[in-house]
């Protein structure tokens, strides 16, 4: 969405007030889930990469659990190619909640052999897949719960809460067990796990909803600054040493702000003057195009790019 042909929406985010009424029963859901995974599991960790997404998650396990009592650790996998913003958050938040943070890098990976680069310029966000399940084996996960909602992908929608991965870490859509009146099927054979998704349920509308009425903090390339950015294949890229503009492009300085943050090869910012969560709310209202459809360069290639990916053991 291109927020400049929507002047009138920014303008009425200060007077205008939306329902979020309804964020009381998603954030019971959530909160229900989460305390459910420390029940049900021996050794679950939260995915978090200091994204909005999962920043709410966060925000749900205080309210679940107290701030440092949060039963489980923080896990991120690291490309070494995100946005430095996010991660200095990233530290900064876990800092504040007193949590265990854990991070494994696909460089190690790759130092290791069990990820081989294409090419020196291709893309490393795949690869977490390989990085993350060496985690899982590391420290016998049983659970990782992640901040995915149905809303963001078509290979997302298919996905139940607690999303079963063989002992391989693959996904089979057909394979996933009934959720009936929230009721978990939480059984595991040896070397199995589970992705749990607490916020499935929620769209990024009610994301962005819950920010702005928790006063949640978020990294700052999540609201409007100027950005360097080239045109390609219909996204605004960011010009960065990893991401240089090509022969022939055209570099411009626009008033951007990122939709989901992401590894920097493949994550892509949208035009926006939006600089408060009030303002995104309206300007949510009227996108058209899902953040991962408007922002993400390696969800291009095919409508299965995803599915393949989570078969193969990706977030």
């Amino acid at each position: 969405m291109n927020a400049r042909t929507h002047p009138d929406l920014l303008q009425a985010a200060a007077s205008h007030h939306l329902s979020n009424t309804h964020l009381d029963a998603l954030e019971e859901e959530t909160i229900f889930i989460l305390r459910e995974v420390a029940a049900a599991f021996e050794r679950p960790a939260l995915l978090f990469s200091g994204g909005k997404d999962s920043l709410v998650l966060l925000k749900c396990a205080e309210k679940a659990f107290g701030v440092g009592r949060i039963p489980y650790p923080l896990l991120m996998i690291d490309t070494g190619h995100n946005f430095p913003e996010v991660t200095d958050f990233r530290d900064q938040r876990a800092a504040e909640l007193k949590a265990e943070l854990i991070v494994r890098s696909v460089e190690d990976s790759m130092a290791r052999g069990t990820v081989r680069l294409a090419h020196p310029g291709e893309s490393r966000n795949a690869h977490q897949s390989v990085t993350l399940l060496e985690a899982i084996d590391e420290f016998r996960f049983d659970a990782l719960i992640g901040g995915a909602r149905r809303d963001e992908e078509k290979a997302r929608a298919k996905e139940r809460i607690f999303s079963h991965r063989d002992s391989f870490g693959q996904w089979q859509p057909k394979a996933q067990r009934p959720e009936l009146w929230t009721l978990f099927n939480t059984r595991l054979a040896p070397g199995e796990h589970f992705r749990v998704f607490p916020i499935s349920n929620w769209t990024e509308l009610d994301v962005w909803q819950y920010i702005e009425r928790e006063r949640i903090a978020l990294p700052s390339i999540y609201y409007a600054h100027r950005r360097e950015v080239v045109e390609r294949r219909g996204l605004l890229v960011p010009v960065t040493p990893l991401t240089p503009p090509k022969d022939g492009e055209h570099v411009e300085t626009r008033t951007v702000r990122f939709r989901t943050v992401g590894d920097i090869t493949c994550t892509c910012p949208v035009e926006s003057p939006a600089a408060t969560p009030g303002q995104i709310v309206i300007e949510t209202l009227a996108a058209d195009v899902s953040e991962r459809g408007a922002t993400r360069m390696d969800d291009k290639t095919s409508d299965a790019s995803m599915e393949k990916r989570k078969r193969d053991g990706y977030f």
